[in-house]
């Protein structure tokens, strides 16, 4: 199975919301899709916090200040 990239995978998560927006959506195909898109969102997030690990070690190696500790 080939990895999906962030952008695939939100994708997919917006077409499964529309599906759930549908009012004539079965009560078994809600709850199928409910849990893809659970799982969707959890990799869509790691994506998130694994990139922006590497932003933030990037900014680190060059000397720059980590712009989120300077947010509180």
């Amino acid at each position: 199975m080939e990895k999906k990239t962030f952008e695939e995978n939100l994708k997919l998560l917006e077409e499964i919301v529309k599906q759930l927006e549908d009012k004539n959506i079965s009560l078994e195909d809600a709850v199928k899709n409910y849990t893809t898109g659970l799982e969707l969102s959890k990799k869509c997030y790691d994506i998130l916090n694994t990139n922006e690990a590497l932003v933030v070690q990037k900014m680190t190696e060059s000397g720059l200040v980590d712009f989120a500790s300077d947010a509180q």
